[in-house]
């Protein structure tokens, strides 16, 4: 039978009791599990209204062309070197096969768009007893699917019959013939590490298909190439056209959305192609379509489009109409609403032939006759196939760009190179805190507190110190992607750390923080995530990217945030704090060390061994959040080791999958850490002894 002490008793009453036991960490001002989330899409809609606050200034002042000229120069540098026209290198034609069809003529073609990358074109010809060559042109991008799908043989099909040539070729990955190392998101989101965006190799395929159109007799490219496709066509034929002048009219369809209704506000796991390094900055879908200016561009949707909805459609069509009516080129812009859903569908291919015969044939009375969907056949795969060398990819040419940029890093001195990537501008303030009593644990104090490094950030933290009232001494600072409690526990190594439960312990302190997204923060699930593509992990490194404020950076800042209130304790010795992490977690603390440079020591244990590691490996286990945007133009995580100035340990560093490096394989990696003597360790293979002395003794120095 169990008796509770109640005031009749004459005694305090059990709930008085009971706040000397409160349980729990301290009670949250702000939704933990929504809070990155809503942080992300604060900042994101932010920086998009000040993209839009500055494309509506420069209209409005008469400067459209110089606003333009700034979001074509944001394009081509977030892309990367793309050679085409008269700077694209040889094109190395390669015929396939030809088929001759109802209405058509068929050519299959292999050309190059970077060198040893294949584009497999399908070539749909007018039939000459029909239209006379030369004829006009028409490049047909492909979105995430495949050139032999209904999107893209029915509309090819309709421009052929009208006297147009159209081409379609595979994009990387998706449903075609390029799979290999092009996946789109395994493999697109490596190009952070490099600092360019994966759309590079979609947008390269388009504009050499405008090459090798100018390089055949029976094509007409005086006034021009159009272009358009749909979804993620759409896209390409979008960033194609800011950047290529041939490219006369333009027909991007069921593509273009204001990003802080999607994939911002909806929370939709894009792909990493659509989000480039700091995007949010320089420009939304609405700038793409507008700084097509003065080139002619029909835009497309579907009413019944079941992302791109019809609303958006059309508020993003009123946006763009705005800005050619305000830069004077009314009958410039056009907008198309299909009754189809996202689809490219015949009655869009003919209202772009109408486009393309006023703006390219300069024939706007050009008949265009109706057609219907059933006039059009769809030819199997195997009659539209290549086979493309698979050799050359996004992997690939991005695994040699990131081996080529170790001799090729920007030479800042490390602290300032980590500030860059890591986007700090001048040290970090204490930060407000929020705190639970502290309880005594035989001869420790355990407190929960709650930090706040900035509005609308909570930061669940766990502290243990010896519990003397005139104890004074060293502290470790950790980081841990499962959780702050997760080494704490059942005698973890962090208690061991702080040698629990010895009478006569001298500590060192613990301080274990749950950054942003770890932990109790831990981003809930939301509707978009039951996709096979959906990820929270992949929304928060795509979304964060394009704000130009990863995520990882922002767990990098919390961390040192923490660091200052730690060293802003009266008991603590600000001389002897140890920063570690575990994993990721170990990621962070060697960036802290680095931003900081006078911590007592830092270690690393079970974290990547390096960045590089996850662009050069065939495959991965980490989450999307480590590819670092930028990060290997200026350092590598071994460089960055061999550069601290504290005492450093790097326990079981692992490899792209996951795996322990060997002895060997770690040594040879860390060589030049080596070099820095005591100053540095390396344990290879798990030892949580081996960190726990490690913080212990740094501690205590």
């Amino acid at each position: 039978m169990v008796v509770f002490w109640t005031a009749a008793a004459g005694g305090a009453s059990w709930q008085e009791a009971a706040e000397e036991f409160r349980l729990g960490p301290v009670e949250p001002h702000v939704d933990l599990r929504n809070m990155l989330a809503e942080h992300l899409v604060g900042q994101s809609c932010e920086l998009l209204d000040e993209t839009a606050a500055r494309r509506a200034g420069a209209l409005k002042d008469g400067a459209w062309q110089s606003w333009r000229d700034s979001v074509r120069k944001a394009v081509r540098d977030g892309l990367g070197d793309l050679p085409f026209a008269a700077g694209g290198g040889p094109l190395n034609v390669r015929a396939v096969s030809r088929h001759k069809r109802p209405g058509y003529v068929l050519e299959n073609v292999l050309f190059e768009s970077l060198p040893g990358l294949d584009v497999n074109a399908s070539v749909y010809l007018p039939l000459e007893s029909e239209h006379a060559p030369p004829w006009p042109a028409i490049v047909i991008a492909v979105g995430h699917s495949a050139k032999t799908r209904e999107n893209y043989q029915v509309p090819a099909q309709v421009f052929a019959r009208l006297g147009y040539v159209a081409v379609t070729f595979d994009p990387p990955g998706m449903a075609g013939e390029k799979q290999d190392g092009n996946d789109h998101f395994v493999d697109g989101v490596r190009c952070y590490l490099t600092g360019h965006c994966s759309n590079r190799y979609f947008v390269i395929d388009a504009l050499r298909c405008v090459d090798y159109l100018a390089s055949r007799p029976d094509v007409d490219l005086e006034r021009g190439v159009g272009m358009t496709g749909v979804s993620g066509g759409g896209m390409t034929t979008m960033y194609a056209t800011l950047l290529d002048e041939r490219i006369t009219a333009s027909g991007p369809a069921c593509c273009a959305v204001p990003n802080a209704l999607h994939p911002v506000l909806d929370q939709y796991a894009p792909c990493p192609e659509t989000l480039a390094i700091g995007r949010f900055g320089a420009y939304d879908d609405v700038d793409l379509l507008a700084a097509a200016m003065p080139t002619p561009l029909l835009l497309m949707a579907g009413a019944q489009d079941e992302v791109f909805s019809a609303s958006m459609s059309r508020r993003i069509a009123t946006d763009t109409e705005q800005s050619f009516q305000a830069a004077g080129f009314d009958d410039r812009f056009a907008f198309f609403l299909d009754d189809g859903g996202h689809a490219y569908s015949v009655d869009m291919a003919l209202e772009f032939a109408r486009w393309m015969n006023r703006w390219v044939r300069e024939e706007p009375d050009r008949t265009v006759p109706a057609m219907a969907r059933d006039e059009f056949e769809l030819l199997p795969d195997e009659m539209l196939a290549c086979h493309p060398g698979q050799d050359r990819n996004i992997f690939s040419i991005n695994r040699d760009l990131a081996l080529s940029l170790r001799d090729r890093r920007s030479g800042l001195p490390l602290q300032q190179a980590v500030a860059i990537v890591v986007g700090i501008d001048s040290p970090l303030d204490v930060p407000a805190v929020r705190t639970r009593p502290p309880s005594l644990i035989w001869f420790h104090t355990l407190q929960e507190l709650a930090f706040e490094p900035e509005p609308g950030i909570e930061l669940p933290a766990t502290y243990v110190r010896p519990a003397r009232a005139d104890w004074r001494g060293g502290a470790l600072l950790y980081f841990d992607e499962r959780g702050r409690w997760t080494d704490l526990r059942t005698q973890g190594p962090l208690s061991r750390v702080t040698r629990f439960i010895q009478r006569e312990t001298d500590g060192p302190a613990v301080l274990s923080v749950d950054l942003r997204g770890w932990g109790d923060t831990r981003p809930a699930d939301v509707r978009y995530d039951v996709a096979g593509w959906g990820h929270r992990e992949r929304w928060n490194a795509y979304v964060s990217a394009a704000l130009g404020d990863p995520v990882l950076a922002m767990r990098i800042r919390d961390g040192l945030s923490a660091l200052a209130y730690l060293r802003d304790r009266e008991e603590i010795d600000p001389s002897r704090v140890v920063v570690g992490g575990r994993g990721m977690g170990g990621v962070v603390a060697l960036h802290v060390a680095a931003a900081d440079a006078t911590v007592g020591g830092v270690f690393c244990a079970g974290g990547p061994a390096s960045f590089e590691s996850l662009a050069v490996s065939p495959t991965y286990r980490w989450s999307p959040e480590a590819f670092l945007p930028d990060v290997l133009e200026h350092y590598d995580l071994p460089e960055l080791v061999a550069g601290l100035a504290v005492p450093t340990l790097v326990v079981n560093p692992r490899g792209a999958d996951g795996e322990s490096l060997s002895s060997e394989e770690a040594t040879a990696l860390f060589k030049a850490a080596a070099e820095r003597g005591d100053a540095f360790r390396l344990h290879a293979g798990p030892s949580d002894e081996a960190f726990v002395e490690f913080a212990i003794e740094a501690a205590s120095r």
